[in-house]
């Protein structure tokens, strides 16, 4: 065997053999600050490989009448680009994506189609429990009161 074929055979069993895919779940608390601070609650299912992984998350935060402040639910299929491993128990992540958002507050209600950005990290706490921190930029459709809207929150995120 000549060492191209040799080399094209060690490239092509390199390609075939996958990473195995890893899974996490995670469920949060948080704020939502725009306009003024209001509880959010959620949960993430994501799915990935070494660096790139996808994930599905839901979250809600309730209205503020006194403040004029909307409810804001939302729903988002996201793009992960993270670190492969925990480097000193942190994992850290950026995160993009689009989704669905509902707003409302007294008569007012809008539904449409909402892009965020956002980053973190993932810190190793006892075995696959994890707590996990976030930060998120929601810009929301022409429609809504208050766009972007910004959220902060922590979870604890169980790696499957």
């Amino acid at each position: 065997m000549t060492f191209t074929r040799i080399a094209a055979l060690a490239g092509l069993l390199t390609l075939a053999t996958a990473a195995p895919a890893h899974a996490d779940l995670t469920g949060f608390i948080g704020a939502n600050t725009t306009p003024a601070n209001r509880q959010v609650r959620g949960g993430a299912l994501g799915i990935g490989l070494l660096i790139v992984a996808f994930e599905a998350e839901y979250a809600v935060t309730p209205d503020d009448t006194k403040a004029n402040a909307p409810s804001l639910t939302t729903g988002m299929g996201n793009v992960v680009l993270q670190t492969p491993v925990a480097v000193m128990g942190l994992q850290p992540y950026f995160t993009t994506g689009g989704g669905i958002y509902r707003e409302e507050l007294g008569t007012h209600s809008d539904t449409g189609f909402g892009l965020n950005t956002g980053g973190g990290v993932k810190i190793s706490l006892i075995g696959p429990i994890r707590l996990r921190v976030d930060y998120r930029v929601f810009k929301l459709g022409s429609g809504a009161l208050y766009s972007p809207a910004h959220r902060i929150y922590a979870g604890l995120n169980l790696k499957l």
